[in-house]
């Protein structure tokens, strides 16, 4: 029997965390329930892969204390104990400890949109503006050649709507001093 048939209802993200499904899927806890997240396509991958590698060259160069992480468990600050959330990638330049099971303070959240799973993906993106670390969130669309851009402003709010980001634009993060073509994050893809 799978652990989606075995559900544990009203899940705090404790529990979450020490949780142990005895399958291959990868779970996130939303609102108190485990979400199985389905495998990303090739697509997804290879841009996830490519923006994770952009990414991490450039802090190398120009913040060495910062680190990319490949999907990690982050929890937004609305509800805390009932949700932990897996953006595809995140930025910190924050102290950690290797052992932590959550990651703390990401400056930058990227999520990559398939058109299967857009409403969980800017579900997802709603709860990150609840993080008070996070600057940008950058939402990449595996569909198309586009990219959906939030930054958060100098008085600590969010805007009404994304930046929309096309073929021959260019991303700039300013929360990590990066600046790329958009169609670089596709080069794989």
């Amino acid at each position: 029997m799978s652990a989606a048939n075995q559900l544990p209802a009203g899940m705090t993200a404790a529990e979450f965390l020490d949780w142990n499904p005895q399958d291959s899927d990868r779970w996130e806890l939303v609102d108190g329930t485990p979400q199985a997240m389905a495998p990303a396509s090739p697509r997804h991958g290879a841009i996830q892969n490519e923006t994770g590698r952009l990414i991490a060259n450039h802090l190398a160069e120009a913040r060495p204390a910062c680190r990319v992480i490949t999907e990690p468990g982050v929890q937004p600050r609305v509800r805390a104990n009932l949700n932990v959330r897996v953006p595809d990638l995140a930025v910190t330049c924050a102290e950690w400890d290797p052992d932590e099971r959550l990651l703390h303070q990401p400056l930058l959240v990227v999520e990559i949109l398939s058109p299967s799973n857009r409403a969980d993906t800017w579900a997802n993106v709603w709860s990150y503006v609840t993080i008070p670390s996070v600057l940008e969130i950058l939402v990449l669309h595996t569909a198309d050649l586009r990219a959906d851009l939030l930054r958060r402003q100098g008085d600590g709010t969010w805007p009404d709507n994304p930046v929309s980001l096309v073929a021959g634009d260019t991303v700039t993060l300013p929360s990590i001093g990066f600046t790329a073509p958009l169609t670089a994050f596709y080069r794989t893809a």
